[in-house]
């Protein structure tokens, strides 16, 4: 399944030459994620209130293919790629209409409140299976 999130460029977005500076596109993506959670029903509030866990970013792998600039209309589109009991791996591309800016590989783990690595309860996997 893949999740769509959309987003403008905003001047605070770009930089001097106008472009959206690098760093953005990992801020992007981010917000991309946090969407998708919240939309396959997952409080991540809630799961750190009562259980105790949260979600890292353990690496990103990101390659910058074309710059996106002011006012752009921009998607995010985020694809599970492999789901274990502690790892999420999704790859989340940035495009503009067909044309791919920005290819990513995220891979997150859950983390309880000691920073140490948890499993990913049962019931929170099977949201992110679907």
């Amino acid at each position: 399944m893949t999740h769509v999130f959309d987003l403008r460029v905003y001047y605070e977005d770009t930089d001097l030459a106008g472009i959206v500076y690098y760093a953005n596109y990992l801020k992007f993506i981010e917000r991309a994620r946090s969407e998708w959670v919240r939309e396959i029903g997952v409080d991540q509030v809630a799961l750190k209130t009562d259980k105790g866990i949260v979600f890292a970013v353990r690496r990103v792998e990101a390659d910058y293919i074309a710059p996106a600039k002011f006012d752009d209309s921009l998607q995010v589109e985020t694809v599970v790629q492999a789901l274990t009991a502690a790892r999420i791996t999704l790859t989340q591309d940035v495009k503009r209409g067909n044309e791919i800016l920005f290819k990513s590989v995220v891979t997150l783990v859950c983390l309880g409140e000691n920073g140490r690595p948890l499993r990913l309860p049962a019931d929170i996997r099977q949201l992110m299976q679907r």
